[in-house]
């Protein structure tokens, strides 16, 4: 249920992108959290390696404190997206407290996109959000910030769940960078060997 959606829960919020298009042999590589010094340099130079692009959905303080880190992200032909101001769980704040937290990341993020932290939200603030926003979930969570899993744990997860059309996320973090350097790489490998296209949440 955590690394891949199940129906009901893709039903609570029936108006979100959980997957793409299906018909098509394409991948969604999103990124969470970040951006942050300790990881986010990494990210985008195994990216640019690869030359693929991929979608941020970002902490507004994080971009507040690290603007250079936004500046590279964008002029890396990346995709941005808003995760809130201060990584806030909807259910333990009030609706309109969120919503102006997101509003907030929004005047330095100008982004169209939105993912909530930990992919929950009240329907209170889903209904606000949705009027302004593109909500994008997920179709396969790599569970990189786990200290449960291993690098190889992440990939193996990558390649037991992944499909035409899944927006694959993984984090900017400090939890999952010692991770990343390994299953990142080999991850987009795999992908690029079984002949997904890389693509960015439009």
């Amino acid at each position: 249920m955590i690394e891949q959606p199940a129906r009901w829960m893709r039903k609570l919020y029936p108006h979100a992108t959980w997957r793409m298009d299906p018909e098509e042999h394409a991948v969604y590589l999103t990124f969470d959290d970040g951006p942050i010094p300790e990881a986010t340099p990494f990210i985008l130079k195994t990216l640019a390696d690869f030359n693929i692009k991929a979608t941020f959905f970002m902490v507004g303080d994080n971009v507040k404190k690290f603007p250079g880190l936004f500046q590279q992200i964008v002029d890396g032909g990346h995709q941005v997206g808003n995760h809130t101001m201060n990584h806030l769980g909807s259910f333990k704040h009030w609706t309109t407290t969120y919503i102006i937290n997101v509003f907030q990341a929004n005047e330095l993020i100008h982004s169209h996109l939105f993912r909530p932290p930990h992919g929950w939200m009240r329907h209170s603030v889903y209904y606000w959000i949705k009027k302004y926003y593109r909500v994008v979930m997920w179709d396969v969570v790599t569970r990189d910030y786990s200290n449960r899993l291993t690098a190889e744990d992440v990939v193996n997860n990558v390649k037991r769940l992944t499909r035409n059309g899944s927006i694959i996320t993984f984090h900017d973090s400090l939890k999952s960078i010692d991770k990343l350097y390994t299953a990142l790489p080999e991850s987009i490998q795999w992908l690029k060997d079984q002949g997904y296209e890389f693509k960015v949440i439009p």
